[in-house]
Formats: C-alpha cells, structure tokens, sequence
C-alpha cells in the first residue's frame, strides 16, 4: 500500500514550522513519530496534501521537571520517557504496543491522534494535565515569537480520534502534573495479547485521608467512551469506588467484545487500580 501524493516539508526551527503548517492549512498534518499516521496514509484513510516532518526541530525533544510536574516535548520517544519520566507515565507506557514502536513514537503524538483506547490520553485526563499548541496567530506569544495556548486535558480530548488541536496549530508539548500528597496512582488493563490496544482499562488516583482511609479518588477509563472517561469519586473502599465507576460507563460492544463485558471488565480493573494506588498512597 503506498499514501496518496503529497508535499513534503522539513523545517529546521520552530518558526519555520509554523509558517508551513500555516501555508498548509486544514489540508496539513504533522509527522513526528508517524507511528499512527503513516499507517492511516499508507491504507488510504489519511490523505494529507502536505505533511510536515517536525524531527529537525531542535527544542522538542525535552522531559523536563517544571514546578509542580513534568512537561514533555513534542519529539519525546515513548522509550525515553519510559526510562526517565515520571512514575505514571512509566508504568503506562509499559503497555503501550511493543519495544520497536515505543522507540519511535511520541508522547504528544499519543496524545493528539486522540484515540480513546490508548493509555496516554487517560493518564493526562486522570493526573489533570495540559497540552500546549503554538501557531503563527493572535493569542498569548512566547518568547520565541509563536502564539501559543494551553489546553486542559478535560477540553482536548473532544471525540475518538478528535482533539481541539485547530488546523495551523503544532502541539508542542504536553504537562503532567505531579500526584498531591497522600496520593497512589495504578493503571489496569486487559488486552487479548500484550501490546495490543486494551477491551478496557482504568487509570486511578487516590488520596489518602488523616484515618488512611481513601478520601478522595480519581479514574480515567479507557476503550469505553468516544473519550477517556474521566469519573470524580469521593472517599469509599476500593469495591465502593469501582461500582461508582462502573455505574457510569455506558460502552459499545463491537466484534472484540459485547458491551456487558466490557463494563464488567470496568469494575474488576477499577478495583484492582483503587486498591493497588491506595497501597502506593499508604507508603
């Protein structure tokens, strides 16, 4: 299978970037890893007229703590940040496809395809994160000249493979804030082999209160909405905290799995993911 022609850009700064997905317009997509969108070129289902290849961007490839998380760049590998990002991402990231394809996707890239079966998105909407998105327009303006806004993740994820990432705009990084005190983060999920995109999966964050008991809770569900499900709790059991959840799922059967297990599996994962963060928070 070959991509439908296109027009091939490689910029070697920022500036240079932004002025070429401004030419290109809604008719523009980025490559950085191209793990998710050589494919969907290559099968016709992506058809880009101009593809801008961001890898010569000095700048982009940045895991750095800032005060209160840690913010990735846009040409961050999913094998770096494995080894040196923070603890959420690393346990996530070990269930992302294989080795080979970690080595060359990127963090950001995950997060804008927007696909509501992967497990990055879910661990941004659970830890309350934040993407940056730079264009060649009115807004805020960085030191380097680019309008530039950051986008919570409960606004950037807007549908299944849909994010408010507008046409002109490049990501350039995404924020992953820091767990608060007392708290245990854990993330479960069942696939049919590993590496696979999960049936359903669940991202938790627990607060411990005063009486060691869990006082507040968080969960990011995966593969069961057009979008990570994102379900505030308050205090409970893990058990207690699972049911919650699973009352508010309403997910889609489909020729890997019927709806009703689906939701079932939501239960069992959430629980796992309650208890197991609530150990985490206790130590």
């Amino acid at each position: 299978m070959k991509p439908p022609p296109f027009t091939y850009h490689a910029p070697l700064d920022l500036g240079s970037a932004l002025d070429a997905l401004a030419g290109a317009g809604a008719h523009g997509k980025v490559l950085a890893g191209g793990q998710s969108l050589i494919p969907l070129m290559n099968m016709r289902l992506a058809s880009p007229s101009h593809v801008i290849d961001i890898n010569r961007v000095p700048g982009l490839d940045t895991v750095v703590a800032e005060q209160g998380g840690v913010r990735i760049g846009a040409l961050a590998r999913h094998s770096r940040v494995e080894r040196s990002g923070p603890a959420p991402l690393r346990r996530a990231l070990k269930l992302v496809a294989h080795p080979v394809i970690r080595n060359r996707g990127t963090v950001v890239g995950s997060l804008v395809h927007a696909d509501p079966a992967a497990e990055l998105p879910a661990v941004l909407a659970v830890l309350g994160g934040s993407v940056r998105l730079a264009r060649k327009a009115d807004g805020s303006v960085s030191a380097d000249g680019a309008a530039v806004r950051d986008v919570a993740a409960a606004d950037f994820f807007v549908g299944p493979l849909e994010s408010d990432l507008r046409a002109g705009e490049l990501a350039v990084s995404a924020f992953f804030p820091d767990l608060p005190p007392g708290s245990g983060f854990a993330v479960h999920e069942l696939a049919r082999r590993h590496g696979d995109y999960a049936l359903a999966g669940v991202c938790a964050v627990v607060t411990l209160g005063g009486d060691g008991r869990i006082a507040a809770a968080r969960a990011a569900c995966i593969g069961v909405a057009a979008t990570p499900l994102l379900v505030e709790l308050e205090g409970g059991t893990p058990a207690e905290l699972a049911r919650a959840v699973q009352e508010r799922t309403d997910p889609e059967g489909d020729i890997h799995a019927s709806a009703a297990y689906r939701r079932h599996l939501v239960g069992v994962l959430a629980e796992r993911a309650f208890a197991d963060a609530a150990r985490e928070a206790a130590q």
